[in-house]
């Protein structure tokens, strides 16, 4: 932060923009709702003591409020969009959430099952999601998540949506809906509860109507990754805790069976690419020395909707893995018969989740391997479409300040925030405030040189 001192006024400019001294990460998109300080303390003793009790290293919401899981609709509990909830999955059966929609909006629903660090789970075991209506119809195709070959306990982010508007003519009216979270093909693995975090999400409407196509044709090119020396950053244990990067070379540690998250501001008309470099191993292990699945990569969207994934089997060398090839985030591409594309569908944080594998521990030691994610933002942010009204919770798709790509820093801000598109909170704050400051700084000067002139002139 720049400081000017004039007789006894202090004037600073906006500081922290990415890449300075100042950048850290943002707070999260989620609110919970406010509380008293007695209630707060409350609500983090009891996460606390849920975490531990499961042995669950996912960092959950701080301060989030917990939702019973109902067994049938009858009971379900609300859930606003904008609240980040805390909630349980039992083994056995579904669990049902209401929510109470407007006939214009589209709404996403994100559940992360966090399965106990200690207990035993199979490959084909996950977690599954999906919006219906009062009528018991989904809105939806229904989302899957699952352990994968890795065989390790890690968080599942699976998503529901009703997408407004849609040519199927289910789900398009206001009233009550049904959010229905299970786990799916458990076979062999322990009985008990998973920890459940529930983010839902309201995108309004847009002003005019628009295209209902994805784009035909995109730049799939992937560019070479960055180069030099990585910079020392450590990984989050959630989403809304997720350390914040820009384009560059990033280092961290990975210790067997841990999940890191970052997040990435990718704005309108931008392209995220990304890799993930994993140390040798120091140490051996008593094991086999191969573990399928060992790291896997994934990154999800603003509304932790998964775009794309990759596991890379690990044998105690050196390996690396990368994201395929993403089109820029447009609208349109929700149109898109791909997950792939169709999860571009808006600017905001972009998620990179890494998982080491438990079993990596046991073939090579516990100690942590290195980690090096190398992050490129490729193109000029641009202005975002027109939403009729905010976003809940306000600002999610936007990026703001941090709309940095390989060109220019363009205009990231959308209409999320009830405007025409144009223009960012970030970047009003920064007019507002440096034109605050020149004009006061103006004033004194001018005060000042004033009264010399009449002194040296004996007035």
């Amino acid at each position: 932060m720049a400081v000017v001192t004039v007789g006894g006024a202090v004037l600073g400019a906006v500081g922290g923009a990415p890449g300075s001294g100042g950048f850290a990460a943002s707070a999260s998109p989620f609110r919970s709702p406010s509380a008293s300080p007695s209630s707060s303390v409350t609500a983090s003793s009891s996460t606390t003591a849920s975490s531990s009790t499961t042995g669950s290293s996912y960092a959950f919401a701080e301060g989030a409020p917990s939702v019973r899981a109902a067994t049938d609709t009858g009971d379900a509990e609300r859930l606003d969009p904008g609240t980040t909830y805390r909630s349980s999955l039992p083994s056995e059966g579904k669990v049902y959430y209401r929510l109470v929609l407007d006939g214009t909006s589209t709404v996403y629903v994100a559940a992360t099952a966090v399965p106990p660090a200690d207990t035993v789970v199979t490959p084909t075991e996950g977690v599954r999601v999906s919006v219906q209506d009062a009528d018991g119809r989904t809105c939806s195709a229904p989302d899957t998540a699952s352990i994968g070959a890795g065989r390790s306990p890690r968080p599942l982010t699976v998503w529901g949506v009703r997408q407004l508007p849609s040519s199927r003519s289910l789900c398009r009216g206001a009233g009550t809906y049904y959010v229905v979270v299970e786990r799916v093909l458990r076979t062999e693995s322990s009985p008990g509860d998973w920890d459940l975090e529930l983010a839902p999400v309201l995108e309004p409407r847009l002003r005019e109507a628009g295209s209902t196509s994805a784009p035909e044709a995109w730049d799939s090119a992937t560019p070479s990754p960055p180069g030099g020396e990585a910079v020392r950053r450590r990984g989050g244990g959630g989403f809304t805790s997720a350390t914040a990067l820009e384009q560059g070379a990033w280092r961290d540690d990975v210790r067997p069976g841990q999940t890191l998250f970052y997040k990435v501001p990718v704005g309108w008309e931008q392209q995220v690419y990304a890799t993930a470099d994993l140390s040798s191993a120091s140490g051996g292990g008593a094991g086999g020395g191969f573990v399928p699945g060992g790291v896997n990569l994934a990154l999800y969207n603003p509304v932790r909707g998964l775009v794309d994934d990759t596991s890379i089997s690990y044998n105690g060398s050196q390996k690396s893995g990368a994201l395929a090839a993403l089109p820029p985030v447009g609208y349109d591409n929700r149109y898109a018969v791909s997950d792939r594309v169709g999860g571009m569908r808006f600017a905001g944080s972009y998620y990179l989740v890494v998982h080491l594998a438990a079993r990596v521990g046991e073939e090579f030691g516990d100690g942590p391997l290195g980690l090096t994610l190398r992050v490129r933002v490729k193109g000029q942010a641009a202005a975002g479409p027109a939403y009729a009204g905010r976003s809940e919770p306000s600002g999610i798709f936007q990026v703001g300040l941090l709309g940095r790509g390989s060109g220019a820093v363009g205009d990231a801000g959308s209409s999320d925030a009830g405007g025409d598109g144009g223009g960012g909170a970030g970047m009003m704050l920064v007019a507002v405030g440096g034109i605050g400051a020149g004009t006061l700084l103006l004033v004194v000067l001018g005060v000042w040189v004033v009264v010399g002139r009449r002194r040296a002139a004996g007035v």
